[in-house]
């Protein structure tokens, strides 16, 4: 039996799958971040107290003395990123890889969108990270390939006297590559001058995006010691007019979506509910097929890729789930076509 219509408007709204999952990751961070710290606290008051009882204690022995707190996921993670800017070929190629936050599509209005929430029209091209270090620079793209090789204005990005700074002066950022004005539009910020922002929010990784990039000249018009230009992609607060904004107003590079960032959000690899992407006919060239001419086609043509338990998914970037195969029939058609299903 229906409920009565009096009753209906005092429901309680249902939380969405994704929500929930956007608040578990906000939990998860905080919780990561709160051991982090007393972990460092441990680490700190024991080697405190060792020292206070034997001064003239060796180093190596006050990390042997406490084994379970040197090396802790923060250190290690700082460990990898240092690491990693000086890494080449194919260990490069697999790390840079999986490095990448990426979006999820938006199925829903996340809660407190207006206060919690930032939007930016993203630049049609291609994702990559541009790492400066040891007096070069490098763009990766999303399997990890290399994009380009070439001086920049970013810190220890060129071969430049008293540009490339200290040994550890390295920065990473997450940019996307537009090919018509040669432009690498950068949407946030990883590392800076050796400074991990991982475990910054998006609030403050912005701001520092907005603040730091201006001052190292990596914005100006390309010159010897700078290939290309880099420009940082407006970011704006998810209210009326921020979205208009976003979804409406001029921009010099051609737009392909939003992408939608909660400010609290540390910078997670892989797929994230934290950031989402919307796209559309109004502010997106690529929401169907079109052939070598620019022309959208009678039939619209879908690639699926068959994963684990038999689901479907799209080929987009992030992929969609589209539907689900019975485990028999999946064993059936990939022993019939050597593991290959097509679908039509």
């Amino acid at each position: 039996m229906a409920p009565h219509e009096i009753r209906r408007p005092f429901k309680r709204r249902p939380i969405s799958d994704q929500q929930k999952r956007r608040e578990l990751s906000l939990i998860r961070q905080t919780q990561h971040r709160s051991d982090a710290q007393q972990r460092a606290r441990n680490l700190a008051s024991s080697l405190i107290s060792l020292q206070s009882s034997s001064p003239d204690v060796d180093p190596e022995i006050l990390s042997e003395a406490v084994p379970e707190l040197v090396g802790t996921e923060s250190e290690s993670s700082s460990f990898d990123v240092r690491q990693a800017s000086r890494l080449r070929g194919p260990e490069a190629r697999k790390w840079f890889a999986k490095q990448l936050m990426l979006p999820e599509w938006m199925i829903d209005v996340p809660d407190n969108l207006s206060q919690d929430w930032y939007v930016l029209a993203r630049p049609a091209g291609k994702r990559c990270f541009v790492v400066s270090s040891d007096g070069t620079t490098v763009s990766r793209v999303r399997n990890g390939s290399t994009l380009h090789l070439f001086p920049s204005a970013l810190p220890g990005g060129a071969r430049k006297k008293g540009a490339s700074g200290p040994a550890n002066s390295y920065s990473i950022l997450d940019c996307i590559f537009h090919e018509s004005d040669q432009t690498y539009y950068v949407i946030d910020m990883v590392c800076w001058r050796g400074y991990s922002l991982y475990e910054c929010t998006s609030e403050f990784r912005f701001f520092w995006l907005q603040s730091k990039l201006a001052e190292t000249g990596a914005c100006d018009p390309p010159s010897v010691y700078h290939k290309f230009r880099f420009s940082v992609v407006p970011f704006y607060n998810c209210d009326q007019s921020g979205l208009h904004s976003a979804y409406t107003g001029s921009l010099p590079y051609v737009r392909d979506g939003l992408l939608f960032y909660n400010k609290h959000a540390h910078y997670h690899t892989g797929n994230t509910p934290l950031v989402l992407i919307w796209k559309d006919e109004s502010c997106s060239q690529y929401v169907i097929d079109t052939d070598n001419n620019g022309e959208v086609p009678n039939q619209q043509h879908i690639v699926l890729e068959l994963q684990e338990e038999g689901k479907l998914v799209t080929s987009d970037d992030p992929p969609v789930p589209f539907s689900c195969l019975n485990a028999d029939f999946v064993k059936q058609v990939c022993s019939e076509y050597n593991g290959v299903v097509y679908i039509s």
